[in-house]
């Protein structure tokens, strides 16, 4: 069973996350912390595997949590899960060691396929002994699913998805499906059914806007990480 404390400022989102994670097989929530004092403090009282850390909490933030673990000679796991979206801080929390970084808001089919791929890299490390390229292959990318498009149905195309995907991920605000469907050069239609692929799996995020006339229009943002 695959140990995690939940650290988040907010108790409420704190508690939504721990049972998420409550909701994937070999996954248990050690503990629940909402600063980073409470956080360093529970790692250091109880078995923790991993940690699924927000960035901003009132006393620190959460790159000076991971730091002051390495310090302290903890190895323990970490996944960022933050509304930190600046680019300087995802590239600090790689370099201090965060497996993953997730943006919020996400929902449960946004963190589950991290989770999943970390228990597959534990399980690959477990293994010990030495490794041909193809298991370093399969340790190094091991967590880098669910960045990219879900598995997809039978009858849709992986390289579509990826296009929206690109699309999306380059946008500097929300577009609409016609929008997306232009900058990807697909149809209109066809955009829109990856959108509901992607928004289903969490990693698009759908919101409205609100004209003078007529039915709201459909407006698109990736959420995933």
């Amino acid at each position: 069973m695959i140990r995690v404390l939940v650290v988040d400022d907010d108790v409420r989102v704190a508690e939504i996350n721990a049972a998420y994670v409550a909701k994937v097989p070999g996954f248990a929530v050690a503990a629940l912390a909402h600063t980073a004092a409470e956080a360093l403090a529970r790692v250091e009282e109880l078995p923790v595997d991993l940690v699924l850390l927000d960035h901003y909490l009132p006393d620190e933030n959460g790159l000076a949590v991971v730091r002051e673990l390495r310090r302290r000679g903890r190895q323990t796991d970490v996944i960022m899960v933050t509304a930190a979206r600046d680019v300087a801080t995802v590239q600090a929390a790689q370099r201090h060691g965060a497996l993953q970084y997730l943006v919020k808001p996400f929902n449960f089919a946004g963190l589950r396929p991290k989770l999943e791929a970390y228990a597959a890299l534990r399980r690959t490390l477990d293994g010990g002994g030495e490794a041909e390229q193809a298991e370093v292959d399969r340790i190094f990318g091991a967590l880098s699913v669910g960045s990219g498009a879900p598995d997809l149905p039978k009858g849709h195309s992986p390289t579509t998805a990826d296009l929206v995907r690109k699309v999306l991920r380059a946008a500097d605000g929300p577009l609409s499906a016609q929008e997306i469907a232009e900058r990807a050069g697909v149809s209109r239609q066809t955009a829109q059914r990856y959108l509901k692929l992607l928004e289903r799996a969490g990693r698009v995020r759908l919101s409205l806007k609100y004209g003078e006339t007529g039915r709201p229009e459909h407006r698109y943002t990736w959420a995933a990480s």
